[in-house]
């Protein structure tokens, strides 16, 4: 009987690799792959995923993908385990992942889960006792089997059972990634996008906007986060933000997340970044915004211009002082 592991499959290099390791064993996979916001693997608009659903489809192998939903927000509000050296709650993420992922084995008909992880590779959630806190948490004790490192650790139950022959894994430990390319060479495994998946949540010039949305919002969403990463963010009151384009591929972002009741505006003259208030908007923050707005056009300090705002499909003019200073404009961006 050919037993069947159910794979975390990022689409960086560990991961693909213990993907691989597996079906040389003539083990069956099927991938799962979760997209967040916060990744830094690709841009503003896409997700790992789509790495994810290339390597699987180069291996022919099936792949769910889900989103982490308003759940793993409050995750990242509230870690049980705490933050790394910025707002990244690792372990609790970690656990969160592969609770899904048990969740997830009974429909696949899965017998174990793999993963891509390396003992050692990461400060906080890759410590030979955190991966055990992560392994005792989700539910999977004995059945999480880490291809790259299982030589580290005691043996599971698909080596136990002689499922997997656990001659043929792997002992890596640390953070440099000699090893694994090597083994992408000797298993022909080729154009691997990233060695190590980023998120956002470690950056710390990043996580000011995070705490700034958790710090002035009840309730938080997915839509609010993606757009963490476009464009420039100013605070112009408790409930109102203004969002400032800074190319046209912003501009674009910002006008198709835009929503009923925020408000978008632009230079009416000259042609300008889009800027978008969300939140309440009062017309004394819809002033303030404007302000900003303009010091980012090529209007003349000091002049009065005419700004376009656009509100539920309707549409305004209004005359605006570009009066804003540098400084000014500093104490606003967040």
């Amino acid at each position: 009987m050919q037993r069947k592991a159910l794979a975390l499959l990022s689409g960086g290099l560990d991961s693909t690799l213990a993907v691989k390791v597996m079906l040389e064993q003539g083990i069956a996979v099927e991938a799962l792959n979760f997209t967040s916001p916060f990744c830094t693997c690709t841009g503003k608009n896409a997700g790992c995923k789509s790495e994810a659903v290339r390597v699987a489809g180069e291996f022919g192998i099936p792949i769910k993908v889900l989103h982490k939903g308003a759940e793993y927000l409050d995750i990242i509000r509230n870690p049980r385990h705490g933050y790394g050296k910025g707002m990244n709650p690792c372990i609790d993420c970690r656990i969160y992942l592969l609770r899904k992922a048990k969740e997830y084995m009974a429909t696949c008909g899965a017998d174990f889960v793999i993963t891509g992880e390396v003992l050692g590779q990461r400060p906080m959630s890759q410590r030979r006792d955190t991966l055990r806190v992560i392994e005792r948490e989700s539910g999977l004790e004995g059945l999480l089997l880490r291809p790259l490192s299982a030589k580290h650790f005691p043996p599971t139950i698909p080596e136990q059972e002689g499922w997997v022959d656990r001659e043929k894994l792997l002992a890596i430990q640390g953070r440099s990634r000699k090893e694994q390319m090597q083994l992408a060479d000797d298993l022909d495994v080729k154009n691997y996008p990233c060695p190590a998946g980023g998120c956002l949540l470690t950056e710390l010039s990043f996580v000011s906007k995070v705490r700034d949305v958790f710090d002035h919002a009840d309730q938080v969403n997915l839509r609010d986060c993606r757009l963490l990463k476009v464009g420039r963010h100013f605070r112009i009151g408790p409930r109102t933000k203004v969002l400032i384009g800074r190319n046209e591929a912003d501009n674009q972002l910002l006008e198709g997340a835009l929503q009923d009741g925020e408000l978008a505006l632009r230079w009416n003259e000259g042609g300008s970044p889009l800027g978008v208030v969300t939140g309440i908007v009062e017309d004394h923050l819809v002033q303030t915004a404007a302000r900003i707005l303009l010091r980012y056009t090529k209007a003349e300090p000091g002049r009065d211009c005419t700004v376009k705002l656009l509100l539920n499909g309707g549409e305004e003019l209004q005359q605006i002082t570009n009066d804003f200073t540098e400084t000014e404009i500093e104490g606003f961006r967040i």
